[in-house]
């Protein structure tokens, strides 16, 4: 994934944007960069690995030799970034979010001309916000670029531009990923989570369309290119990443997870599948919110019966040995004995990807003495690798929980009849929860519906995407 915070100020907004930046960081783990600009001193700017040390950790040192009332950052899962670049539109700045699916086309077609160049990373590809800028910079003006840049992309990109004039940011052509203008005191700030900015002194002002673009300036903002009609925003920006307090496109996702877990009880109630349990507990820490929907609508106790210690570990990926990393998930979850033993639980999980920590999870859980675990997911089981954005995204889709389920129970000819598996009420769909409760040594599974989930977000439904769990567009 990742996120982006800028503001353009009539004061110095250098610790703006180090904070505003720093609450983005449950968005991405490889990549921080900051870059402001002074009239005097010009474009001021610095990227660090992030996979070790946190955000805010490593620009301590750096926040305090920069200045300027202009400026923007980024948490980055992909590649180094904010890039500045020069070319005939003059000298900027540049971050993106997205993914290029079509790249190295995109390249090759520039290597035809004999004629342009691109910095290869240690992997041999290019820079994708390098390789957006390149066609940015085909057109004669910044705008005309973007516009041009977001069409030759298969994926999707969202991009902020930092010029001596302030910010020009511009939401994915079909909004897969939220941008909002905050309004302070004293200027604005364009950001990825809404509640980034409040807490600096900002309110919302305009939540940007899709394919909107504009420029922020300390004054105020104005659109240079308007929103278009269709919008595909990212459904799990309310199940998964979106911090609780964030609202897109008016909906509080800690709200909408807690209805999510209600319809889900609701629906359960209503087909006389709902378990008797102890307690209802959440898989920390997205899981928490559906689960005390879920528990509230239940009528069963909720409870907390394993914590996560993150004082020392904060991330489980943090260390640089896939063994250490095991060892510290592991050392991350303590128990709470008492709620454990001999207990019948019930978990939610913000959703069941390839399974692999769920599984370590569920054995601890009966290592301390539980009784039955059951397990339930916040949204559908996700049948394909996300085309857009970086969630979900496997090297093949047979990497899946479910597709690989699907291919152990009926080989090539069951990947024909997905829409089946994903339903717990056909023959196959049953099938499917029956072999995953066997391999993973769950008392009873159950996903959440495609229909409840879409209730849950309560907005139009033919604007949202759901390309990870139906294969559509």
């Amino acid at each position: 994934m990742g996120g982006f915070f800028g503001a353009v100020s009539k004061r110095d907004c250098v610790l703006d944007v180090f904070f505003g930046v720093d609450y983005h960081s449950h968005l991405g783990t490889r990549r921080g960069g900051m870059v402001v600009y002074d009239g005097a001193a010009g474009f001021q700017r610095q990227i660090h690995n992030i996979e070790n040390t946190p955000f805010r950790t490593k620009f301590e040192k750096d926040v305090v030799k920069f200045r300027g009332s202009s400026g923007m950052g980024c948490i980055s899962d992909t590649d180094p970034q904010p890039l500045l670049v020069r070319s005939h539109l003059g000298l900027y700045a540049i971050t993106t979010v997205g993914i290029i699916n079509n790249a190295e086309a995109l390249v090759e077609r520039y290597f035809s001309t004999h004629g342009v160049q691109f910095m290869a990373m240690s992997s041999g590809k290019v820079n994708a916000t390098e390789l957006i800028a390149a066609l940015i910079n085909q057109q004669e003006t910044l705008v005309e670029g973007i516009r041009y840049a977001q069409q030759a992309i298969d994926g999707s990109a969202t991009i902020l531009l930092l010029t001596d004039r302030g910010i020009i940011a511009a939401r994915d052509k079909l909004g897969r990923l939220p941008v909002l203008v905050g309004r302070g005191e004293d200027g604005c700030c364009v950001s990825f989570e809404s509640f980034a900015y409040r807490k600096l002194g900002y309110d919302t002002d305009h939540e940007l369309g899709p394919g909107e673009i504009v420029r922020v300036t300390a004054e105020g903002w104005e659109t240079l290119a308007p929103a278009g009609e269709e919008m595909r925003i990212c459904a799990f920006l309310w199940t998964y990443y979106g911090y609780p307090n964030s609202n897109y496109e008016g909906v509080n996702v800690e709200l909408m997870r807690y209805r999510n877990g209600e319809i889900m009880a609701r629906d359960e109630i209503a087909q006389g599948q709902l378990p008797k349990v102890d307690y209802v507990a959440g898989v920390p820490d997205s899981g928490i919110p559906h689960a005390i929907g879920f528990a509230n609508r239940s009528g069963t106790a909720f409870a907390r019966p394993f914590v996560k210690y993150t004082p020392t570990w904060p991330r489980s990926f943090m260390p640089s040995s896939q063994n250490i990393r095991n060892q510290v998930a592991k050392m991350k979850q303590i128990p709470v004995p008492e709620l454990i033993e001999n207990k019948k639980l019930l978990f939610v999980d913000d959703s069941i990807v390839r399974g692999t920590q769920l599984r370590e999870t569920i054995e601890f859980l009966y290592s301390c003495g539980a009784e039955e675990v059951h397990m339930r997911s916040a949204c559908p089981p996700i049948m394909y690798g996300c085309k857009y954005l970086n969630f979900s995204r496997s090297n093949s889709d047979m990497e899946l929980l479910a597709r690989a389920t699907i291919q152990k129970l009926e080989g090539d000819e069951g990947q024909e009849h997905l829409d089946e598996y994903a339903d717990g009420a056909t023959q196959r769909g049953r099938c499917l929860l029956k072999t995953i409760c066997e391999d993973m040594g769950f008392s009873s599974l159950g996903y959440q519906s495609l229909n409840g989930l879409l209730e849950a977000i309560g907005i139009d439904r033919s604007r949202i995407c759901t390309y990870c769990w139906t294969g559509k567009e």
